[in-house]
């Protein structure tokens, strides 16, 4: 079996940051797909479960309705090794064309207050699965330690 290109990247020089993960064609369009990289893997520890959950809660409706991207969102949700999020965006773009976007989206996190988008039992199949706090404190860290001095390093992924 073919091995799939994200695990050809080598995950023990890969630092936090925002990478161009895959580029595909779908009909006459180009969907890009993010490596939203918020955890060094196997150096620090995942994000938590519900911290993570609620960042996708955050993050995806932050996205869906921001002004400029809303139409080009396909999707935002949590890698399975809970070291980042994936974003696919409809279009080509490059790691460093979205820094703006994803700055304004750790920066919402970080300071959101209320209650968490669709965190109900009639809108998500396990709403309890919510932690603010973490969510919060992951987006501050994240927006402060890498994408406010983010640099070639953090976007383009390693050799």
């Amino acid at each position: 079996m073919k091995r799939i290109e994200s695990f050809q990247i080598d995950h023990t020089q890969l630092k936090r940051g925002i990478y161009v993960s895959r580029k595909d064609s779908v009909g006459n369009e180009t969907i890009t797909t993010f490596d939203l990289r918020m955890k060094e893997p196997d150096k620090e520890p995942a994000l938590d479960c519900a911290a993570a959950h609620t960042l996708e809660h955050i993050g995806a409706t932050f996205l869906r309705n921001h002004n400029a991207f809303s139409e080009k969102i396909i999707y935002f949700g949590p890698m399975g090794c809970l070291t980042g999020f994936y974003l696919l965006l409809k279009g080509d773009f490059n790691s460093k064309d979205i820094v703006p976007l994803i700055q304004e989206l750790f920066i919402f996190a970080a300071d959101f207050e209320g209650d968490v988008p669709g965190a109900s039992a009639v809108e998500c199949g396990n709403h309890t699965l919510m932690d603010l706090p973490a969510a919060k404190s992951e987006a501050k860290k994240y927006y402060t330690e890498v994408l406010t001095k983010i640099t070639r390093d953090n976007l383009i992924y390693p050799e």
